[in-house]
């Protein structure tokens, strides 16, 4: 598709660059035509004054070769500068097509992998919702309890989908800037303490505890949209505490610097992550290993927030030791 799409931008800038180069060359041609009329006129006249024995001779007029010897030279070196610009803008023409098309063509590979992806991470809880559903159908000694059992799978089923949806709902809002027109003075600790909030309930069930640290009598406040930088607080509490041991401590700490940058740290004593994988957690569906996969998500939580931080201009670091842990700090400017 974007071969034959190449074909036709080249085509297209060549079209414009000739019909540009034909109608210079016109002009050119018409106006050293008029100048070497002019200059043969001219010197004609000159000759005539000064021998005035040729006036009334062919000699007192332009020689009609000369005339035509100088138009077909002037017609011979533009139809060659037009062979140039040709073969010339031919070349840049398809470099341009190519540049101009290459985003395009990336951006169109990225939806179909996107669209790749969704279809994959939609079928599977599809699949499993349509196979218990069908294996309680077609068993007609199926107690209750196993009936129930099957509902309540279905309904963990549903909830995934349900998350899947509202996350790629959510990337579409920040990708299309909805949330920067939201942007107001926040304070950085309430924003952290309700993130907190969200989170006891998968922490508790862990025996671990979530400590929030900050200096004493310091105010940190921020410009930003509330919500999705609350949801961007609860994706790195939630990964800390998804992926750390039970009974094992969560630091999320608060400071500003002297020169006026702001930093939240998030760090934990969890499975971390290998260096080769760190390059990639930002993109979408993106799961490191099995370790990380088989907790059920669906790969977009640190997408969501790399697009967040962008819209706040802040910049995430992650560095990780793989069994040992993982800090998250991120800067606001």
């Amino acid at each position: 598709m974007f071969k034959s799409a190449t074909f036709k931008l080249t085509l297209s800038y060549l079209g414009v660059l000739m019909v540009i180069s034909l109608l210079f060359s016109t002009v050119v041609y018409r106006v050293g035509s008029n100048n070497l009329v002019f200059g043969l006129s001219r010197e004609s006249q000159e000759l005539s004054i000064a021998f005035p024995i040729f006036n009334g001779t062919p000699y007192a007029q332009p020689d009609p070769r000369s005339l035509i010897a100088g138009r077909t030279h002037l017609l011979d070196q533009l139809i060659l500068t037009n062979l140039v610009v040709l073969v010339a803008g031919g070349l840049i023409s398809y470099v341009l097509a190519r540049e101009s098309l290459k985003p395009i063509e990336e951006t169109h590979e990225q939806q179909k992998r996107f669209v790749a992806d969704v279809s994959h991470e939609l079928r599977t809880p599809l699949t499993a919702l349509r196979m218990e559903s069908e294996v309680a159908l077609m068993d007609d000694q199926a107690t209750p309890k196993e009936l129930k059992r099957v509902i309540n799978s279905n309904i963990e089923e549903a909830a995934k989908l349900e998350n899947l949806i509202n996350n790629l709902m959510k990337l579409s809002l920040l990708e299309a800037g909805e949330v920067q027109r939201q942007f107001t003075q926040l304070d950085l600790r309430q924003l952290a303490k309700e993130a907190i909030d969200q989170l006891k309930p998968q922490a508790a069930a862990k025996n671990i505890k979530i400590k929030l640290e900050q200096a004493k009598n310091t105010n940190v406040f921020i410009k930003g949209d509330r919500d999705s930088l609350v949801q961007l607080i609860v994706i790195f509490l939630d990964n800390a505490v998804k992926y750390s041991p039970k009974q094992t401590p969560v630091t999320l700490s608060i400071e500003k610097s002297s020169n006026n940058v702001t930093s939240l740290s998030i760090k934990d004593k969890g499975i971390g992550i290998k260096p080769e994988h760190l390059e990639h957690i930002f993109d979408r569906f993106y799961r490191a290993d099995a370790a990380r996969s088989k907790d059920g998500g669906f790969g977009l939580g640190l997408s969501i927030a790399k697009l967040i931080t962008d819209i706040h201009k802040a910049n995430i670091i992650i560095t990780s030791t793989p069994k040992q842990g993982t800090i998250v700090r991120v800067d606001f400017p």
